[in-house]
């Protein structure tokens, strides 16, 4: 097998999968369309995710994760089979998969995952916390007697955690991330303007002029949505502005999450971290002006990794080799 190794970020919104020696190889949504009458998967991925709010009665598009749990387990399975065979390019794979969790899921949900991947064929299966993946990933040596800050937010959870000889010393988990973003945008649409749109055109808004934090230049786009009160389609224009206003209670809650982990930071870990400052990953910290704003409130410098998307993966996948060379080691 080729360096049979594989690291699978299984997340909320997108799946990615690592391959040693390759790099990142496969990107796509968590999204599997199925019809119900004769309950055969129809697509899986960015083919399914077009489908998102767009199908007819018989087909249903769905996301099996939701707040970076299993939630319909068989439909997790296949999914997981369906990209690990399009990423190895083999009907059966047996290699080693590595696959992240939250930090703060349980025993049972971590059970799941495992048997998901089992079920793929692998022939053993490492389970990995997100936050350790992603400091992996982005780069930062976490064997050293030193305290690094992670705060990894993806589609349905941010996980925040500080690191340290290669074990998480303080962390927590919140099911606040990049979905809660799009569905606050989805509200205060529907509450400021009667207009009613859709995930995927809540996603646009976020991608384009969402916002965490003041822009120099405010910014705006034309929305198409359908009006509450005539019950006809409508554009308005929505400004960063506007954005800033509807993201701003899921975007404190992150900024209250990261200050609870810092409270519970032992002394010297936290002076490490106000020296080498916090480092954000996952696709949720793209939203503009969060590090800015995670900085104004802690006072701590904040930087986003080199490549927020795929440091997750890309840990998850180097994950077994931090393993093999801790046991040379001991």
């Amino acid at each position: 097998m080729f360096g049979s190794d594989i690291g699978v970020d299984l997340g909320t919104a997108s799946v990615l999968v690592y391959i040693k020696g390759k790099g990142v190889v496969l990107k796509e949504p968590s999204v599997v369309a199925f019809d119900k009458d004769t309950n055969k998967i129809r697509a899986i991925g960015e083919e399914a995710r077009l489908m998102l709010g767009r199908t007819p009665g018989n087909i249903v598009a769905v996301r099996p994760l939701r707040q970076g749990v299993i939630s319909d387990y068989t439909v997790t399975e296949k999914m997981l089979r369906y990209f690990i065979q399009k990423a190895t390019g083999k009907r059966t794979f047996r290699g080693v998969v590595s696959i992240c969790v939250p930090s703060q899921v349980t025993e049972v949900e971590k059970k799941a995952v495992e048997d998901a991947a089992y079920q793929t064929g692998a022939k053993s299966v490492a389970i990995i916390e997100e936050p350790i993946a992603a400091a992996i990933g982005a780069g930062i040596d976490i064997s050293r007697a030193c305290g690094n800050m992670i705060v990894d937010i993806g589609g349905g959870t941010t996980d925040i955690a500080v690191i340290s000889l290669g074990g998480t010393v303080a962390s927590t988990s919140i099911k606040i991330a990049g979905d809660d973003f799009d569905e606050a945008i989805v509200r205060y649409m529907r509450k400021k303007h009667n207009l009613l749109i859709g995930e995927r055109t809540a996603e646009d808004i976020k991608i384009k002029i969402g916002s965490a934090y003041r822009r120099p230049e405010t910014v705006a786009m034309d929305v198409r949505g359908r009006n509450l009160v005539t019950g006809l389609p409508k554009t308005i224009s929505v400004t960063s502005e506007e954005t800033e206003e509807a993201l701003r209670e899921s975007t404190t809650h992150i900024v209250e999450a990261v200050h609870s982990v810092l409270e519970k930071t032992p002394p010297e870990l936290a002076a490490d971290i106000a020296d080498r400052g916090i480092v954000m990953t996952g696709g949720g910290s793209l939203l503009y002006g969060l590090d800015a704003l995670i900085e104004e409130k802690t006072g701590i410098t904040t930087m986003t990794a080199q490549d927020p998307m795929t440091a997750v993966a890309i840990g998850t996948g180097k994950y077994v080799e931090f393993l093999s060379n801790r046991k040379d080691k001991a």
